[in-house]
């Protein structure tokens, strides 16, 4: 809907009458919106699957095809709410299994039309409530799930603009208000901090050694001891990077020994 009150509504119906006279019984209704109104069956068809609307009135015996028969052709997440308004009651029962919301049996006065529409804002609010509920317990789920990372990373070089999946970085090295993205030999330079980088990665998965550097940690080939309880540490790709004494702690967590 195009917004939380407003209805857009198709009428169907090859009787002009008819038409005008649902027409004029929605005027009463400012919430209703008519987006049009089709003669015949092959016309509600395209009509619905173009127009998207709301709720159609929709009559049962039309040229070319019915009022079933235009249903049936609908996929599945095109089909409308219903309102059938037909002269023939012995289609009332079939009307109902498909999910119609009221049968306007003709000639029908405004006092029923009434019950009618009432009856489908009702359940239009109530969906749309419902909705809106599922809507709050999905994103509730969500933020119990934890937060989401990182994924992909744009990168802009020689003209052109890629994703570069963080699967696939070894390490990152800050160069003041940018940052050098290793990805095995090639290297990237983004505009953007270290610190706001990290704040975007898996804790469990990057790993910052030091105040300008963050590696992978299952990209990591070796650990070699330094000065001053420092170590070199060397990644799959070759690069060297010092692990200071002030992250050692970080490494330490991650692989579950002490270092």
């Amino acid at each position: 809907m195009t917004n939380a009150t407003s209805i857009r509504a198709l009428v169907i119906d090859d009787e002009p009458l008819a038409r005008e006279m649902i027409r004029e019984m929605l005027a009463a209704h400012p919430e209703a919106e008519i987006i049009g109104e089709c003669a015949s069956g092959r016309e509600a068809v395209e009509a619905i699957k173009a127009l998207s609307p709301d709720l159609i009135f929709l009559d049962i015996q039309m040229p070319e095809l019915g009022g079933f028969e235009i249903l049936e052709s609908l996929k599945d997440g095109e089909a409308p709410y219903i309102i059938f308004a037909t002269a023939y009651d012995q289609y009332a029962v079939r009307a109902f299994e498909v999910h119609a919301l009221d049968y306007l049996l003709k000639p029908f006065d405004r006092e029923r039309f009434e019950t009618a529409w009432q009856r489908a804002k009702s359940r239009m609010a109530e969906d749309r409530l419902n909705q809106r509920d599922q809507h709050i317990l999905t994103l509730l789920e969500e933020l119990k799930a934890g937060p989401r990372y990182l994924e992909r990373l744009v990168v802009k070089t020689e003209g052109r603009v890629f994703f570069l999946d963080v699967n696939d970085i070894h390490c990152i090295e800050a160069e003041g208000n940018y940052i050098r993205v290793y990805n095995g030999q090639k290297t990237y330079l983004l505009r953007e901090t270290i610190s706001g980088l990290e704040s975007q990665l898996n804790p469990k998965v990057f790993l910052r050694i030091h105040r300008s550097s963050i590696v992978r940690i299952d990209k990591i080939r070796e650990l070699q001891p330094w000065f001053h309880g420092e170590y070199h540490v060397i990644m799959e790709n070759g690069k060297q990077l010092t692990l200071s004494r002030n992250y050692r702690s970080n490494l330490q967590g991650a692989v579950g020994k002490a270092l």
